[in-house]
């Protein structure tokens, strides 16, 4: 596990008109295994109420399940021996605050399918995980990593 905040509290602060002013930030890199998943979703669970979104809540509950979807389908789909799994963290307040969860693994070859386009969950074996993520977030996806190899795959709730 590495941490990369780049300042003790996460904020940062942006200029200039975009989503992610007044944004707070967690971003640390997981060993790809169920122990690392469980660790990625205790953590997000534990910064969200740090940073006042409380235990209990159902905006709470709704991105810890998220994010432990993602990270369980890192692990299980994206697991790469000897790779690590990227998890982001974003809390934007604002009119609309929201948190976004990124999940990067480093396989490009397995990628999930667009949003929308999900299988019937009675006609395959797996795959229920990304049906709970598009279920509760406002919005998900995924896209190629830029500077690695890979994907992330990301997720935003509302949290009003």
């Amino acid at each position: 596990m590495t941490s990369n905040n780049d300042s003790t509290t996460g904020t940062t602060q942006h200029t200039g008109a975009s989503p992610y002013l007044n944004s707070r930030i967690f971003t640390l890199r997981f060993t790809s295994t169920a122990r690392g998943a469980r660790l990625a979703r205790h953590l997000v669970a534990v910064r969200l109420d740090e940073w006042g979104v409380p235990y209990g809540t159902e905006a709470h509950e709704t991105v810890v399940l998220v994010t432990a979807e993602l990270a369980a389908n890192a692990v299980r789909h994206g697991h790469v021996p000897g790779r690590d799994f990227h998890l982001l963290l974003r809390v934007t307040d604002g009119d609309r605050p929201f948190a976004r969860v990124e999940v990067s693994d480093t396989r490009a070859e397995r990628v999930p399918p667009r949003s929308g386009r999900l299988p019937e969950p009675e006609l395959t074996e797996g795959g229920r995980g990304l049906l709970l993520v598009e279920a509760l977030a406002d919005r998900w996806g995924w896209c190629p990593r830029l500077r690695a190899p890979g994907k992330t795959v990301w997720a935003e709730c509302a949290l009003t």
